[in-house]
């Protein structure tokens, strides 16, 4: 199951304590203190990274802790530091104080690090307390305790393209005709019960994104089927693709389908019709394709750049599809950019 959203508590590690030592050397006939500092205790830092599309692996972690500092050692020998915890995460996720609700930070470019919380500092030895008129002090002091934070990590994939379209309507035949994965596909609805995202790379070597999002249904926005799990997941798709049955396999309107979508989308979300778009009017190979595509094309006046005619399952229609696709993320970031 796709995981995107976890609650965790994380804590720095502690700090050593310093140590009471004495040393006696023949250069030093009446020694003195020599009682080293303890080590810092680890910091616990998230790292956001690409390679990484999902919380599966944080969804059984409860606690996470940074490594605690080692003790101070005699002939003034500082004990070990404690090693840093850092945790991946996928790019597009938001940390969130899970006692107050605060949005600490929300991690949007690779590689960003944050520290989360801070390893507790090591203790004094005794040998920082000596002075002229105390040379045997048997004073050190104790390592300081980490910080400790509980978080909730909520994940919006981002992505440039999201694909969106009821149950069936062949967004993950689509996804695996554009690009080289292997999602699976089946002749029912919610094949797809998780977000898929996958990449297309030009001869330039620059890529779009694109998110297969779960089917949506009617009354998605108020929690019926999949659809308000997921639907968080297109907030951040620069160019949305509506995905049209317009062969009506399923029985239903392929005009109705559309108005449907953009309803439950409008109710979740009224600004995510500002967002550019695309539609996709797929499964073209059925017979009676021909006759819902004349009349979709009656109801909806839209631009030839903006509605295409296709078969995922036959990879037909396809290359008009990619170049707006392409196109239409391009002026989007250029839009993101300016503002």
């Amino acid at each position: 199951m796709f995981t995107d959203k976890v609650k965790i508590q994380v804590a720095a590690g502690r700090g050593g304590h310093g140590i009471v030592a004495w040393t006696r050397r023949k250069y030093l006939p009446k020694g003195g203190p020599c009682g080293g500092d303890g080590g810092n205790g680890g910091s616990v830092y998230l790292r956001s990274s690409k390679n990484i599309y999902s919380l599966d692996h944080l969804k059984n972690t409860r606690i996470l802790k940074g490594e605690n500092g080692e003790n101070g050692i005699n002939n003034f020998k500082h004990g070990k530091q404690g090693k840093d915890l850092i945790i991946q995460i996928p790019c597009g996720t938001f940390i969130i104080d899970a006692n107050t609700k605060q949005l600490l930070h929300d991690v949007i470019n690779e590689n960003e690090q944050i520290e989360l919380c801070k390893g507790g500092r090591g203790g004094l030895g005794n040998n920082h307390f000596k002075t002229p008129t105390n040379r045997t002090p048997l004073k050190c002091t104790q390592g300081k305790a980490g910080t400790t934070l509980t978080i909730e990590l909520e994940l919006k994939l981002i992505a440039d393209v999201g694909f969106v379209g009821l149950p069936n309507a062949g967004k993950s035949t689509l996804l695996n005709a554009l690009t080289a994965t292997n999602v699976k596909i089946g002749n029912y609805p919610f094949t797809t019960c998780r977000p898929n995202l996958s990449y297309i790379q030009f001869e330039d070597y620059s890529r779009i994104y694109l998110a297969d999002i779960p089917g949506i249904i009617k009354d998605a926005n108020q929690g019926r089927g999949l659809g308000l799990e997921f639907l968080r997941h297109i907030e951040r798709s620069k160019v949305l693709v509506y995905i049209i049955d317009i062969g009506a396999q399923d029985g239903r309107s392929p005009i109705d389908d559309f108005a449907l979508l953009q309803n439950e989308i409008r109710l979740y979300n009224p600004l995510l019709l500002d967002k550019p778009f695309l539609i996709a009017l797929n499964k073209t190979d059925l017979p009676d394709a021909k006759k819902y595509i004349e009349e979709f094309i009656s109801k909806y006046h839209f631009p030839k750049d903006t509605l295409f005619q296709i078969s995922a399952i036959n990879k037909t229609g396809l290359e008009n599809l990619i170049m707006q696709m392409k196109n239409r993320n391009l002026k989007a970031s250029i839009v993101c950019q300016k503002i």
